[in-house]
Parts: structure tokens; sequence; C-alpha cells
């Protein structure tokens, strides 16, 4: 099964909030992206209760609650000028380097 990697545009430790959805207008930290699934699990967002068998990890075993991944789609960075989301596009500087940039405001995202 060949499954193409999507381009995420959003990093690992971006602030970012849900547009849409249950969790709408919640913000949190990314953990981590998902280029294969085109998803991104968001800190305290999309939380699910899942019945653990007991196993090294869990010895106890029992009910936990683990972070699901959420749609690229469905979050948006949130902008420092604005305070909205935003969308991101790239731009390259005079010593060739590529940046990303807050498409509404034009400022430069902090790597």
């Amino acid at each position: 099964m060949n499954k193409s990697i999507y381009k995420i545009r959003l990093k690992k430790n971006d602030v970012v909030v849900v547009r849409c959805g249950k969790y709408k207008g919640q913000s949190g930290k990314i953990i981590a992206t998902h280029p294969r699934d085109n998803t991104v699990t968001v800190e305290g967002i999309n939380i699910v209760k899942k019945h653990m068998k007991p196993n090294r990890q869990y010895p106890q075993g029992g009910i936990i609650e683990i972070t699901k991944p959420i749609a690229v789609g469905k979050v948006g960075i949130i902008d420092p000028v604005s305070k909205k989301p935003a969308r991101i596009k790239y731009s390259f500087q005079k010593d060739g380097k590529k940046v990303r940039i807050y498409a509404s405001s034009g400022k430069e995202i902090a790597p």
C-alpha cells in the first residue's frame, strides 16, 4: 500500500487553534506531526479513553486517556499580531534560506 506523504507546513512546538469540530476555539502546542496521515497531535485536544489490557507499559491495565491526532485542515497557527488562526506561506531570503511566513500579516514565523 503506497500512501503519499503530505507536506505539512506546521511544525512541532507551534501553537495552534482548532477551527472546527468538538474542540473548536481551543488552542494547544503541537506534540507531533504525522505526514503520512496528514494529521497533527495537539496537546490537550482530541483526548479519548482507551481500555488497555495489562502490559509492560501499563502493568495495571484499565482505562487510559490518550491524545489522538487531528486533521491538519482543522487547525491553524495563531498569528501573534491579530491573535487569530492564520495560514502559512513560504518565502526565500536573500541568502537563499527558506522561511515560513504568516499569510495574513506577512511576519516571519520564529524557528
